[in-house]
């Protein structure tokens, strides 16, 4: 089995981007890794702190193991915005594949310090895993938002990225380019998407030189997503509109079967809604534009 750090590579060298989906129960798990096997591609899901709260720690580092073990399949496994040293140490002991240790709201020099000590942590307790340091403000919440934030002045620079980079050794990076967390009421009727700074993802990509990662996806522009990826973002993550699928299949399942008590009845239109989402970004993402400057 490949590893991620050679998935992430190979990436890179195709010009595509590996697919992040966010996952909290066994349903969108079912669902993301149907549909990555159907395409052949590989996947990464993610679970931030509440959804490893509610799913277990242990329990989602158990099942991902098994459909790799399984399978033979590269699925790995992402602790989501992980807030504080201790949540990314249990997350390291259980087994996770990749740790995004998020400190991105305090100001830059204590992120840099912070997340310096993270990566020393993790990697003396793990030296194979990956670590993500972000920097910049993409918001809060992958959830439906009334009004979108004034996220301009969060925007990464450059000259921030490859500081940060060097000084704390990450493996990866979550660069704010104009990517926000959740969506707007706008975008869920279809009427609105959210458009990203190219030139800014790869002037930040000329100078870290890293692997990088685009949070907050989620209802942003087909043709944006197709260019970030060209410019040097190798990873994507999606969350609300797997949430948004999710309910979207439940409510849909319980309209067509009022009566139906039976919850393995009830959740394979869940799976298939989230699914069908699943597989259309991860076809997006590995359809490839060109190629692009290496990470190393």
């Amino acid at each position: 089995m490949e590893t991620l750090r050679r998935i992430l590579e190979q990436a890179e060298t195709n010009g595509v981007a590996i697919g992040h989906f966010n996952i909290s129960d066994l349903v969108t798990l079912k669902a993301v890794f149907e549909a990555a096997r159907d395409l052949n591609v590989p996947v990464v899901v993610g679970t931030s702190e509440g959804e490893r709260q509610f799913i277990g720690v242990r329990q989602v580092a158990a099942m991902v193991k098994s459909l790799r073990e399984e399978y033979d399949f590269p699925i790995f496994l992402n602790a989501d915005h992980t807030h504080s040293l201790p949540s990314a140490v249990e997350a390291a002991k259980a087994g996770f594949d990749w740790i995004v240790f998020d400190v991105s709201t305090l100001p830059f020099e204590e992120n840099v310090c912070q997340t310096k000590a993270a990566v020393e942590k993790l990697k003396a307790l793990r030296p194979d895993i990956l670590v993500e340091g972000e920097i910049g403000d993409i918001g809060s919440g992958s959830e439906i938002h009334d009004a979108a934030p004034d996220l301009r002045k969060g925007l990464t620079t450059p000259a921030e990225a490859k500081r940060f980079v060097e000084e704390t050794k990450v493996d990866t990076l979550a660069p704010a380019v104009g990517n926000m967390h959740g969506m707007l009421k706008s975008m869920v009727a279809g009427g609105v998407r959210k458009r990203l700074d190219i030139e800014r993802i790869r002037a930040i990509k000329a100078e870290a030189r890293i692997f990088m990662t685009l949070h907050g996806a989620s209802g942003t522009d087909d043709d944006d997503l197709r260019d970030a990826i060209a410019a040097g973002m190798t990873v994507v993550h999606i969350n609300t509109e797997v949430r948004l699928a999710w309910r979207r299949g439940l409510d849909g399942a319980l309209a067509k079967h009022p009566n139906e008590i039976v919850p393995y009845k009830i959740l394979p239109q869940v799976v298939d809604s989230v699914k069908q989402v699943v597989a259309a970004r991860l076809a997006l993402f590995s359809s490839g534009r060109r190629a692009r400057p290496a990470s190393h």
